[in-house]
């Protein structure tokens, strides 16, 4: 697979608000399912439904630390990516007259 091939991948794991969350989330230290669950809001079975996805895209790496999985990053880059994304869709949306003020705050989990 080419390199562009494998950049619209990852995009399309990333094309999803909760996934998103479940990223942000992620991003200062791993997490169990249970705490991800717990931050963000959603069903566990749907939380492991998304960390299944982010993880076969190479986003999420998972490592069994005794009777728990963590799930982390497998490269903080795509926290740094993510944020500048949002600085590149702030200013536009400054740009265009929009209160982008709240657009800017990474999603609330």
């Amino acid at each position: 697979m080419e390199i562009s091939q494998r950049q619209a991948a990852l995009c399309a794991a990333l094309g999803d608000y909760n996934r998103l969350l479940l990223l942000y989330a992620m991003a200062d230290e791993p997490q169990s399912v249970n705490e991800l669950v717990h931050r963000v809001g959603l069903s566990q079975p749907t939380v492991s439904r998304h960390l299944r996805i982010m993880r076969e895209s190479g986003i999420v790496s998972a490592e069994r630390h005794g009777r728990s999985i963590l799930y982390g990053l497998v490269d903080q880059r795509i926290i740094q990516a993510m944020d500048l994304l949002r600085s590149v869709l702030t200013e536009q949306m400054q740009q265009q007259g929009h209160a982008a003020w709240t657009a800017a705050q990474r999603p609330p989990i």
